[in-house]
């Protein structure tokens, strides 16, 4: 069986579920004669997105850019600071207690907080973003570095490996499956991140569109903006997930844990 055989048989079954729940959604909305703008039908939905009504290039720019750049922030910052409570025990007890404060935080709380001392813009959507995806990837990578097999360390410590060399060659590697599968939550984290940051004061971006369709009842347009918003989510995803076939194919599958 070729590769996109395989994979045609691999999605199979989710886009008949999909399918199945569009024809389910418009044949409910014709049948039961409910308001446009308490359900919109996926005909009106898709009209919304392709009558050029409003200008969706910079809105999904916008956002793409800000979950983009939440997600970066997020990864590079997580697995600095998952590397520094690994490489010291100290640091560890130091700065635990303080990630887990600031993860308990209430996100949509803080967002008005960033506007303020940043500002309107893309800057404080992205930061909003990387606050919530942030901490899985810190824990994952921590444990990744962590819980490595004895019989490894003792090989490092037989060849007399310096500990800078024993977490390049042994813990980075082990660490990999951990680290990407928290990318994983985090790629879905960033998109409600930098929404919340949209929702709360944006001239622009598809949170933007919600917040302004639902002032005007417009229900189609807001419906359009979350199917946007779910194919940036998706295809970020998708490119976790392929990255974390190429970098670490033996783990295909494992957990976030």
């Amino acid at each position: 069986m070729t590769l996109i055989a395989r994979k045609l048989t691999e999605w199979f079954p989710a886009f008949v579920l999909f399918a199945s729940l569009l024809a389910l959604w418009q044949v409910s909305v014709t049948t039961f004669g409910i308001r446009e703008y308490l359900l919109p039908s996926p005909a009106s939905v898709w009209h919304a997105m392709t009558s050029g009504e409003i200008r969706w290039a910079g809105h999904i720019w916008a956002t793409t850019l800000a979950i983009f750049g939440a997600f970066v922030i997020a990864a590079i910052g997580g697995v600095l600071l998952g590397t520094i409570i690994a490489w010291s025990s100290v640091l560890n007890r130091a700065l635990m207690p303080f990630l887990v404060f600031v993860n308990t935080l209430p996100k949509v709380a803080v967002a008005p907080l960033f506007m303020l001392w940043l500002g309107y813009g893309i800057l404080p959507n992205m930061l909003i973003g990387a606050l919530i995806g942030f901490f899985p990837v810190v824990i994952n990578t921590a444990v990744g570095l962590s819980q490595i097999d004895d019989d490894m360390l003792d090989l490092g410590r037989v060849f007399n490996a310096p500990k800078w060399k024993v977490f390049a060659k042994i813990r980075i590697p082990n660490a990999y499956p951990y680290i990407l599968s928290a990318l994983k939550v985090t790629a879905t984290s960033a998109v409600v991140g930098a929404i919340v940051g949209e929702f709360v004061a944006s001239q622009r971006g598809l949170g933007y569109v919600i917040i302004t369709s639902q002032s005007s009842m417009n229900t189609p347009l807001a419906f359009g903006a979350l199917v946007w918003i779910s194919i940036i989510g998706l295809v970020l995803f998708g490119a976790v997930a392929g990255l974390s076939r190429v970098l670490a194919p033996w783990a295909e599958g494992q957990e976030v844990k």
